[in-house]
């Protein structure tokens, strides 16, 4: 083979599998289109006509037996089609946003939500993002429109635009740590270690383009040893984070401390081309008013928000009958072996 084979031959796949993803693409959209045209027909049979859900139901059995190998064409997806081309009388919308999704995904945004401007948000996330079906589930179910951008931040004042607008949308408040096996009681390293080992899912939690650097980073400064809580790096953002975790409420000096290790990394590792880094102080509560005070004066972008922990402890013991129930099945196992 020639020495260049390999190089042409990695190249012919990369532009297939850009092939097969765009022909994908198109085949996907195709198909949501498809369905909500058929949605509007059966609507407009129903509004013109007067049909009744019966009609769907044979509409299904004889769309099934004419596309025996089409799957899609029972009675809850046609219902799902019909609320579809309801939720968005528009077709131009599709060329937006929707259509881009894979259908299941739709049938989500149709079943957890109730407003169409929601809809159209977290189907534009969904296609930013890459999220799968499951991953857009949990983004509904924890309220992420609402927690996003709601962090007490002085960005406006230390961080240039658009950078200031991007990083605010960023942050959030507050983050959610259901994942969690921990309990509130739980101390600052504990919960450090815990978000470390389900680094996954606090990746996840923390949205597109974080970059994992470390926990407990190592920083000298003058001869005495700092160690940052958690450290990462932010692709979109093209800085770095530095994220310090307490377990209490917000108290201001928190932020003098950050202040110190947002200089010491700007200093220390940050590179000519890197924006500006970062600081977030992630708190069990917070008062708007102290955090606004304790960020006003100083000159380092930084965040203040708040964690939620799972209330797993309460749930997690077990109820009188439960007990009783436990009790009563080791009195009779106990009761079998005297008997053998």
């Amino acid at each position: 083979m020639p020495e260049n084979y390999d190089v042409f031959l990695r190249h012919l796949k990369e532009r297939i599998r850009s092939a097969q993803v765009r022909a994908a693409l198109a085949v996907n959209q195709e198909l949501i289109l498809l369905y909500w045209q058929i949605g509007r027909s059966i609507l407009e049979q129903q509004q013109r006509e007067g049909w009744g859900t019966k009609v769907i139901e044979r509409l299904a059995k004889d769309l099934k037996k004419e596309f025996p190998e089409i799957k899609g064409f029972s009675r809850s997806n046609l219902g799902y089609m019909k609320a579809f081309a309801e939720t968005y009388p528009d077709e131009e919308i599709l060329q937006r946003s929707v259509g881009k999704l894979p259908w299941r995904h739709n049938i989500a945004l149709i079943d957890k939500l109730k407003t169409q401007e929601h809809r159209l948000w977290y189907a534009q996330k969904a296609i930013e993002n890459g999220w799968s079906r499951d991953i857009l589930v949990y983004q509904i179910e924890s309220n992420l429109i609402q927690r996003q951008g709601e962090a007490v931040t002085n960005f406006d004042r230390t961080l240039p635009q658009p950078q200031s607008d991007l990083a605010k949308q960023l942050i959030k408040d507050p983050y959610s740590f259901e994942f969690l096996s921990i309990q509130e009681t739980a101390q600052e390293r504990e919960l450090e270690q815990a978000l470390v080992t389900q680094i996954r899912d606090f990746l996840l939690e923390l949205g597109v383009g974080f970059s994992f650097v470390g926990s407990q980073y190592h920083l000298e400064v003058d001869g005495d040893d700092y160690y940052l809580d958690l450290l990462f790096y932010h692709l979109k953002l093209r800085c770095f984070i530095v994220i310090d975790l307490k377990m209490t409420e917000f108290f201001p000096e928190y932020s003098g401390k950050m202040n110190f290790y947002v200089s010491a990394v700007d200093d220390q590792m940050r590179h000519s081309t890197d924006n500006p880094t970062i600081g977030l102080i992630l708190c069990k509560s917070k008062s708007k008013t102290k955090a606004e005070y304790a960020l006003r004066n100083l000159n380092t972008p930084i965040a203040v928000a708040t964690h939620r922990l799972p209330k797993q402890l309460k749930e997690s013991l077990p109820s009188i009958e439960q007990l009783e129930m436990q009790l009563e099945a080791i009195i009779s196992e106990l009761e079998s072996d005297q008997e053998q």
